[in-house]
This record gives structure tokens, sequence and C-alpha cells, in this order.
């Protein structure tokens, strides 16, 4: 396994352990409402809520399909001429 993944495994495990250790309610103030609401919710949301933003924001903005398009549609217009009859001749 490389270190990537096991250090996502662990960063999980970690998540999941500070989320079941966090489970009492906390008052939870919506506009005007007060609500009994669990930690573990709480934090569970903010987290979920955090990767998306994390994803939305760190994708790349612009995936290029192939290499060879992008070359040819940069590619300076030259004046060299096109092959003559006979060198078309020749080279078939």
């Amino acid at each position: 396994m490389s270190a990537k993944t096991i250090s996502i495994i662990i960063l999980t495990a970690l998540l999941t352990i500070f989320l079941m250790v966090n489970t009492e309610p906390v008052d939870f103030d919506f506009l005007v409402t007060t609500v009994p609401v669990s930690k573990l919710l709480v934090i569970g949301i903010c987290i979920i809520i955090g990767f998306i933003i994390g994803f939305v924001v760190g994708r790349p903005r612009k995936t290029v399909s192939s290499y060879d398009d992008e070359i040819e549609r940069n590619k300076p217009v030259s004046n060299k001429k096109e092959l003559s009859e006979e060198d078309r001749d020749y080279i078939s």
C-alpha cells in the first residue's frame, strides 16, 4: 500500500474516533430558535461541507483532452508551399 492510502486510512480512523467521542447534545442557535443537536451531527455536517467546498475549489479548471490538438491550435502558420505533383507521385 502506498503512503497516501495509509495516511487516508489513519486520518479516517482518527476522524471517526473524534466524532464518536463527541456525542453529547449542544444548543444550536438558528435564526430565532434554539435546537438541541448532537455534536456528532454538527461536526459531521461541517466536515462534509468542508470536503465539498475543498473539492469544488481544488479541482482543475481546464482539462486538455489531447496535447496534439493543443499544439496544432497554437502552431504558427507556415508559409511553406505544398508538394508538387511530381513529388506526390514519387512518394506514392
